[in-house]
């Protein structure tokens, strides 16, 4: 696991898309997993600047987001469909037909899933997951107990992400109980973890996934088995660290060529 601890979010942000940058000049036809809430519209901003400002193509890749609401139509403004268009793909040249995000409609729940795991295979796996952190530590909507191995699936959401998420519901009791979204699983099988967390609210459970015990009640801690995590910081969200300033040490001293 590499944490990275930088001022601000812009500058967090803004080095997480030239990594985003970096493996799609290396890889025109990249497989990004996305994902939603605050934390990663920072980092969507900075890739659609380089889309505007530099002409940068991002037309071969294919991305999967991590979940959506179930019983939500994709025209709602509070579905990920709406939140992906409105923050991503309306500044970026990614054709529909490359775009994938789950049916929140879908009358068989369960076979989307399996299709969703599906598409993820045929297209080789994803390279590179974006992903945030809630308050209680979960990623995706796979909120704490949820299994560590699990796959794409409905999933019940606890009071707690409901309140986290009201805001663009207009209130708690809004939001819809149910979720479709990828599994830790599924998310483990990326080949590189992204994970933005950013604000003195995401402090606790940044230090209780980097630092603390493997555990489901925390199931971003399941990234310290990952081969290549990488936590993009803010120093409200570092505040937490116990060994903050060793993270900022070996940032500092890696080779021009590993910071992307």
């Amino acid at each position: 696991m590499e944490i990275i601890i930088q001022p601000d979010v812009r500058l967090a942000s803004l080095t997480g898309a030239r990594l985003v940058a970096g493996l799609v000049r290396r890889k025109s036809d990249a497989v990004l997993g996305l994902a939603t809430g605050s934390s990663p519209i920072p980092l969507y901003a900075e890739l659609v600047e380089m889309r505007r400002r530099d002409g940068f193509d991002f037309s071969r890749i294919r991305t999967f987001n991590l979940d959506e609401y179930i019983g939500l139509d994709p025209e709602h403004p509070a579905s990920y469909h709406a939140f992906m268009k409105r923050h991503l793909f309306d500044g970026l040249n990614v054709p529909g037909a490359s775009i994938h995000i789950p049916d929140g409609l879908a009358p068989d729940v369960e076979k989307t899933c399996r299709d969703y795991e599906a598409a993820i295979r045929a297209c080789g796996g994803i390279d590179l997951q974006v992903l945030g952190i809630g308050s209680d530590g979960h990623i995706g909507f796979n909120e704490p107990t949820s299994s560590l191995a699990s796959r794409t699936r409905i999933k019940t959401l606890t009071e707690r992400t409901r309140r986290d998420n009201a805001a663009a519901f207009g209130g708690p009791d809004r939001v819809p109980c149910h979720v479709i979204t990828m599994g830790i699983g599924t998310i483990m099988e990326s080949r590189t973890c992204l994970l933005l967390a950013f604000g003195k609210k995401k402090a606790a459970a940044v230090a209780a996934a980097a630092e603390g015990p493997i555990t489901a009640m925390v199931p971003a801690s399941i990234l310290q088995m990952h081969p290549r995590t990488i936590f993009l910081l803010d120093e409200e969200a570092a505040s937490g660290l116990k060994r903050a300033d060793y993270y900022r040490w070996v940032y500092d001293h890696k080779p021009a060529w590993q910071k992307g």
